[in-house]
């Protein structure tokens, strides 16, 4: 599920991609947005997807290993860990991922099976490969331990996967940072009894963060001018034109979030967007913000118009 964190990096997309267009109608970027938090969860099901089809392929390369003519040992007695992993399992039978992968037609890994081969090679040249398949029996816990390690060093660092989920979405490239962190937190929260916490469809939360997204969005929009008018005089230095069009976005947003979103605290608004600007804006970008956003919440106390509900809040 999103934090509110990536909800807001998800509209500064949307937001950016309307200020580039220029176009008065803002449908086609509603359609964005809706598309853009969507296609999210699509990546996050590929991903687990994705270690059920390397076990899946460890299992057709075990087979043809067993007839070579000159099998070794090794080969003749394998060991069967990776298929009998009780996590990968859990995933492989996981009611709720198959229709949702059958749903939004995600057969990537069956068009594109040589990425599987791919992170299976780099899997096999992984010592902690080797290490896992030595345990006699492995419990749960050590299923669990390496899955774990696996996602972290050999499928979410790997180039030739990351080349390709850009090449089929351009968001994946924010998203696949969030989604990899999400999926190792899902695994060390996972027990025996409980596997249906492993994939849970739906992007939001609950229906507040469904319409914090949506409102967020229409009212950077409707409200750019007025916006703008807050702005004037608060940027020593600067004019609108010399300001990027990220900080720029990012300052919209954050105003709007001090008029029209009274449960949300002032300081928990300008540290969303600080930690938004370092990530995606200029190196000096988060102090220029600060700055302004500190400004205009002093103004805006002075002149009562930060409507804020509930104690602590301003």
């Amino acid at each position: 599920m999103l934090t509110r964190r990536h909800i807001r990096v998800k509209v500064l997309q949307s937001l950016y991609a309307w200020s580039q267009d220029k176009q008065p109608d803002y449908a086609p970027q509603h359609k964005f947005l809706a598309h853009s938090l969507e296609h999210m969860q699509d990546l996050q099901a590929l991903m687990l997807l994705a270690l059920v089809a390397i076990r899946d392929h460890a299992q057709k390369f075990l087979e043809k290993s067993q007839l070579k003519h000159l099998a070794s040992d090794l080969e003749r007695n394998p060991s069967f860990n990776l298929l009998q992993n009780k996590v990968i399992e859990m995933l492989a039978v996981h009611p709720g991922l198959k229709v949702f992968a059958k749903n939004r037609k995600l057969t990537h890994w069956i068009k594109d099976d040589e990425y599987i081969a791919i992170l299976f090679n780099a899997l096999k040249s992984w010592d902690g490969y080797n290490d896992y398949l030595a345990l006699t029996d492995p419990s749960f816990d050590q299923d669990k331990a390496f899955v774990i390690q696996m996602y972290r060093e050999v499928l979410a660092p790997n180039d030739k996967l990351y080349e390709y989920l850009e090449d089929k979405s351009l968001t994946w490239v924010d998203d696949f940072p969030w989604v990899n962190t999400a999926i190792v937190k899902t695994f060390n929260k996972l027990s025996e009894k409980n596997p249906s916490t492993l994939f849970v469809p739906g992007v939001f939360k609950d229906k507040e963060d469904r319409a914090f997204s949506k409102m967020l969005f229409q009212k950077v929009l409707d409200s750019t001018q007025e916006l703008d008018e807050v702005m004037k005089g608060k940027t020593p230095n600067w004019d609108q034109e010399r300001i990027a069009d990220l900080d720029l976005l990012i300052l919209r947003m954050g105003i709007t979030e001090f008029l029209y979103f009274p449960s949300i605290p002032v300081r928990v608004t300008i540290n969303e967007y600080l930690e938004i600007a370092k990530e995606y804006s200029t190196p000096k970008s988060s102090l220029f913000i600060n700055g302004i956003l500190d400004h205009i919440v002093k103004e805006f106390m002075e002149q009562g118009k930060l409507n804020k509900s509930g104690r602590g809040l301003t």
